[in-house]
């Protein structure tokens, strides 16, 4: 399995014009090195305390707050409005990825351009041209460009910005990410620009992207790990990279780099946490990056508006069992900005734990610490944030019932409402039940704690309430949510016999077309198929429902074939980000599946394959 979890977030350096970066913090921001002498003197003195210091004295962090109302607005606190509220399923008619935000695109395996699909599938870039009502395969490339050896890397992501397609991978060999650009025409054929290598760890997450796409700008997190003693050998740098290697050139000077919210264990693993804006103008890229220092552990999430990295310091192997965790959340604004910080308690489980709202608040799922692992809500003003010296106060966070089945948290805020629950994740499905919990975020309600009859493996926004999908032992299934005055179970649909066949945010897609009225489609599986099987095996369909008020339907399933032909794979030959995703575009109904491409037709209540074609290379 690869070991990988980095962030890239580009900020691409051009024409359009930054999102804002939203209310200033009250508390100022970070402190930035004032020149590469004491940016090397901050890491002398980390060398000599390695060498010489005993451990730091343990802090012991407050425990959870204790039950309490939800505050009122503090004065000049804006009210609450509409814009960043929740999850969007799509940013616009024309896309095919299930994205947290509107107008923030993420690194997938499929995306449109003009008249095409464009697809990444083990070391290659297919094209399919799918204007005109046709289904044809018209180009495809290596994902790594001519003359360059991919040996020890993986390609992962794409995205397209105008007439390019960006390729994002990580190469094990070179250490770094790689940003493949290539140009794509109106005919669909595609000609490689430039490769870039992008200092970074490894970006691979389960659950979350390495790279997004924001006002026609590629923007990537990444953690870079740095040696105190060779600090400028792991600056945020990049290269353009092909048969003949050029010299790196720094994305970010000393001046760019800032002191972390306070003092850094010894012992600890440092990283960089950064952001690199990479601009795409004439085809090539030019970027620039912020960075500040921090521990290794983190999550991240991108707002329209900025980057936030919550950052964890685990105690020292020798501490007392008292000392817990000291984390830090930083806010790294999209328009260049200083960031600014927070101390926080506890950990979010992934990017759905956060969300940026209109009333210009970070509201954070955080869990507390073992064996509890009590949940709360962290709702703070943006404006709270500082020179990350403060601690965010205990009312800031809200008790929230901790689901008692344990598993793999699931968490999702969809409109005014936060939803969570317990799943199986990567496991095996549990043939036990589970609850879903729903609340609203800004308000003071209390938490409804509704039954299942299955786990919570997926949580999705349908129309203007929700779908929670979960197995039970051996049935998927599927369960409707009204998230109106109060938060109601609607209709269930149970899929005998099935499991889901992906369980990344983006193997979902709901295609509203009515205000409680549209179709979804999830890849599924055979019964009992654990997660972590979608790494072996392809899904064997997609299923499609038909949702009328929160009533199911049955369509039916596209179906796969077995694969039977060797594709002569280089280089990615393991499908990390899985294989199969339901496609809806311009009214037509696709099935994405392996090296598949499969139409269907939505007559008298039923789906039914009207084609299929295969991009599948030839050797």
């Amino acid at each position: 399995m690869k070991l990988r979890f980095l962030v890239p977030v580009a900020l691409v350096l051009g024409a359009c014009t930054p999102p804002a970066a939203g209310p200033r913090p009250e508390g100022g921001t970070l402190r930035a090195f004032r020149s590469e002498r004491e940016f090397s003197e901050f890491n002398r003195d980390l060398v000599r305390k390695r060498r010489d210091d005993p451990p730091p004295p343990p802090v012991v962090m407050p425990p959870p707050p204790a039950p309490q109302p939800v505050p009122a607005p503090m004065p000049g606190e804006p009210a609450a409005a509409p814009g960043l509220q929740g999850v969007v399923v799509g940013a616009n008619a024309e896309s095919v990825t299930n994205v947290q935000h509107a107008g923030v695109d993420e690194g997938g395996i499929v995306k449109t351009h003009g008249d095409h699909l464009v697809i990444l599938r083990r070391g290659r870039v297919f094209t399919v041209r799918v204007g005109d009502g046709g289904l044809r395969p018209v180009a495809a490339v290596d994902a790594f460009g001519p003359g360059i050896d991919p040996a020890g890397a993986w390609y992962d992501e794409l995205l397209v910005a105008d007439t390019l397609v960006a390729v994002i991978g990580y190469s094990y060999r070179r250490g770094g990410t790689e940003v493949g650009l290539f140009r794509i025409d109106r005919d669909g054929g595609l000609a490689h620009r430039g490769t870039y290598q992008l200092r970074s760890g490894d970006y691979y997450s389960t659950r979350n992207y390495a790279s997004r796409l924001v006002g026609g700008k590629l923007v990537f997190y990444a953690p870079i790990p740095i040696d105190p003693e060779e600090p400028f050998a792991s600056f945020p740098a990049f290269r353009r990279w092909g048969a003949g290697d050029t010299t790196f050139q720094r994305t970010a000077a000393a001046t760019r780099v800032y002191r972390p919210a306070g003092r850094l264990s010894a012992d600890e693993e440092l990283t960089l946490h950064t952001v690199t804006v990479c601009g795409l103008a004439g085809g090539g890229m030019s970027c620039q990056a912020t960075a500040l220092f921090g521990p290794e552990g983190r999550e991240f999430y991108v707002s329209p508006r900025a980057v936030y990295v919550w950052t964890t310091q685990e105690p020292a192997w020798d501490a007392p069992d008292t000392e817990l965790p000291r984390s830090v959340l930083y806010r790294m604004p999209l328009d260049g900005s200083a960031p600014s910080g927070v101390r926080v308690s506890g950990q979010p489980a992934d990017q759905f734990s956060f969300l940026e709202s209109g009333d210009a608040h970070l509201n954070v799922v955080v869990r507390g610490e073992r064996p509890e692992r009590r949940l709360s809500l962290l709702r703070l003003p943006i404006a709270r944030f500082g020179d990350g010296s403060a601690w965010a106060p205990a009312a800031a966070y809200r008790p929230l019932p901790t689901p008692r089945q344990g598993g793999s948290l699931q968490n999702r805020f969809l409109g005014d409402w936060l939803l969570y629950g317990a799943g199986n994740g990567w496991g095996t499905p549990r043939d036990a039940g589970s609850r879903v919990y729903a609340v609203r975020w800004a308000g003071a309600d209390s938490v409804a704690a509704l039954d299942l009859p299955h786990a919570v493996d997926r949580i999705e926004a349908m129309g203007g309430g929700a779908v929670v999908v979960g197995s039970s032992a051996r049935d998927l299934h599927f369960s409707g949510m009204r998230l109106g005055a109060s938060a109601t179970l609607a209709d269930r649909y149970v899929r005998s016999g099935a499991s889901q066949g992906e369980t990344r945010s983006h193997g979902f897609f709901y295609r509203p077309d009515g205000e409680e009225s549209g179709l979804l489609g999830l890849p599924i599986r055979g019964a009992g198929k654990a997660g972590a099987e979608q790494l072996e095996h392809g899904s064997a369909s997609v299923l499609f429902l038909r949702n009328r008020a929160f009533r199911f339907a049955e369509l039916g399933d596209l179906a796969a074939r077995p694969a039977t032909e060797d594709d002569g794979c280089r280089v990615s030959c393991v499908d990390w980000y899985g294989n199969a995703r339901p496609l809806f575009l311009r009214g037509r109904i696709f099935a994405l599946m392996g090296y598949e491409l499969v139409e269907g037709a939505e007559n008298d209540g039923r789906i039914r394959e009207t084609r299929r074609v295969s991009f599948a290379p030839r050797r």
